[in-house]
């Protein structure tokens, strides 16, 4: 069993490797993955890294108080100005000021302006742009599908041009509708690496909340080349984080 700790000794940490650029979280009510976004948000801003962090959610107090329960205080990288967050409510205007387009060009001039400062500052570390969560800015988008795939696009071509990261969560149980799938389809696509969370197969246990499948498909470097592209393992959350750990190995 191996217990996260934002490293490269646990098994989402080794399934992930170190070169994705797209991370994707897919869950649904019976298994939440939260979680696996806060664990990552932990991760972005180790090492001196910094983040845009649009929390659609919760507010900040909520990521403040679970993610320094991980060891990662939020208040403090807020101030160092390495953690930039969005809250729903400070969402730019929507129907209120202008089209819902125009919100979205507003919200990724200013993620792209964070990232351009982040790159000529004297410590420079990877930036990454976290969403939390995609089914949300379609409610803010009032439902605007296109518009949505339009900022998901625009932050997507941040990772090539600016060299940063984006990590997204989204609620699978919502597309399961075939005409509701296209924005779920997107964000698979553009994937480097999707996380999914789901129940167990065998139904409720005590001692494991539910199953990851960490499918890598993106490019790999030589030495991952030949290295193993899904991995399935079990986890418990923790008010500190989580345990990962193969079927049959919890003691």
């Amino acid at each position: 069993m191996e217990e996260y700790g934002g490293g490269g000794g646990d098994l989402l940490s080794e399934a992930m490797g170190s070169a994705a650029r797209v991370v994707v979280v897919e869950d649904c009510v019976e298994a939440p993955g939260a979680f696996v976004l806060h664990l990552l948000l932990k991760r972005a801003l180790a090492s001196g890294g910094a983040a845009a962090f649009l929390a659609l959610a919760q507010p900040f107090s909520y990521y403040d108080r679970v993610l320094r329960k991980m060891g990662c205080n939020l208040s403090l990288h807020r101030r160092n100005e390495r953690l930039h967050f969005f809250e729903l409510l400070g969402f730019p205007g929507g129907a209120r000021e202008g089209t819902i387009a125009d919100s979205f060009v507003r919200l990724y001039n200013e993620i792209q302006r964070l990232v351009e400062a982040n790159r000529a500052g004297e410590n420079a570390g990877q930036f990454t742009v976290v969403i939390d969560d995609a089914s949300l800015l379609e409610v803010v988008a009032l439902g605007s599908v296109n518009d949505v795939l339009d900022f998901l696009h625009y932050c997507f071509a941040l990772t090539s041009e600016m060299n940063c990261s984006l990590v997204v969560l989204i609620h699978e149980d919502i597309y399961a509708d075939e005409e509701n799938m296209g924005l779920l389809l997107h964000l698979r696509y553009i994937a480097d690496l999707v996380i999914k969370a789901a129940p167990l197969s065998t139904g409720l246990a005590a001692d494991v909340h539910g199953q990851l499948s960490v499918v890598n498909k993106g490019t790999f470097s030589e030495q991952r080349a030949k290295a193993q592209k899904v991995w399935n393992f079990h986890f418990k959350g923790k008010e500190n984080g989580a345990d990962f750990f193969y079927p049959g190995t919890r003691h």
